[in-house]
């Protein structure tokens, strides 16, 4: 079993090279009657019609969700979150972001609005569910036909309604690819010459001739940890050499699931800490995690320009009074 999720990524990273695939309902583009006008409900309690609320006119990007996944729904809603970020203010404005649960009867408005911020998710990204028998006809049509929790899709389905060019992409491929899938949607965008944004040129291409680990941080890591920029919906890993041995490091990088199970007191805490979100076990090795933290030094040198570990930021922020 060990290596099963990141298998599974790493074949749904090698099909998104095939994808995006145009879609077609009975061999014609989805059209306005084909998607079901029934109630959702948002992460803030308030009531949409899918269809005219949410998709008419509109472009979007949806993908499927359910808080309790504990293995790949973290990390295709971090990848998400990147997306959002890249696409920048025109999320909200010229495109809308949807994450629909896939198991609506769990996922309460509250459990979801706790999820949607622990990924900072934006006013442009709504995360939706409903009645069971709504959402799994809206979630059919949009191609997701799971008979268990388990097996639900991880591809993410992308749309112009106005124009009706519909196309399933994928989160585990490229993130600047699907960002320009989703801009080439909008026809106005089509006629203007982009130049890419500097800003996040770290967050690109993933370089097969980087330092070793570098590609595994970039594909499963950087969603949720930043390395000197502030907790996402994981702790940032600045300084954490310090915080904690190398060989703890390995055993929570490789088997976080057995660390929480052993009620490891460290891991107990990052579960207080980040409660929203557990670290999936991506069935990696010892020598992945070598990689990883070596990576991770990496880029505390960079950050702090020195070996960083002088700063002891392990200390919970509650206990500074300011009197």
């Amino acid at each position: 079993m060990q290596r099963t999720l990141l298998t599974s990524i790493a074949l749904i990273a090698a099909l998104a090279v095939s994808i995006p695939s145009r879609i077609e309902a009975q061999g014609r583009p989805w059209s306005k009657d084909y998607f079901p006008n029934l109630p959702v409900v948002t992460q803030d309690g308030k009531t949409l019609r899918f269809y005219d609320d949410l998709i008419k006119d509109k472009m979007v990007v949806i993908s499927f969700i359910y808080t309790s996944c504990t293995d790949i729904c973290p990390i295709t809603t971090s990848r998400m979150a990147q997306v959002e970020e890249k696409l920048g203010e025109s999320v909200g404005r010229d495109v809308f972001i949807y994450s629909i649960s896939v198991d609506p009867e769990t996922d309460t408005p509250e459990r979801l609005k706790k999820y949607a911020e622990t990924f900072q998710a934006g006013p442009g990204w709504l995360f939706l569910t409903g009645k069971l028998a709504d959402i799994r006809q809206i979630n059919s049509k949009l191609g997701e036909q799971m008979r268990s929790l388990s097996e639900h899709r991880n591809e993410i389905v992308i749309g112009n309604e106005a124009t009706g060019a519909w196309q399933r992409d994928n989160l585990f491929g490229d993130i600047d690819r699907v960002v320009a899938s989703v801009r080439s949607l909008d026809p106005k965008w089509r006629e203007q010459v982009h130049t890419p944004p500097k800003g996040n040129a770290n967050m690109g291409l993933i370089p097969l001739n980087g330092p070793p680990g570098q590609a595994l941080f970039v594909k499963l890591c950087a969603g949720c940890h930043t390395v000197g920029k502030g907790d996402r919906a994981g702790p940032d890993l600045n300084g954490i050499i310090a915080r904690h041995p190398r060989s703890w490091l390995s055993s929570f990088i490789t088997n976080p699931d057995k660390m929480r199970a052993q009620n490891d007191p460290a891991a107990l805490s990052l579960v207080a800490k980040f409660p929203n979100v557990r670290m999936p076990n991506m069935g990696l090795t010892e020598a992945d995690a070598a990689d990883l933290i070596s990576y991770v030094e990496l880029l505390m040198y960079r950050v702090s320009g020195a070996p960083s570990g002088s700063q002891d930021t392990s200390a919970p922020a509650e206990h500074h009074h300011h009197h």
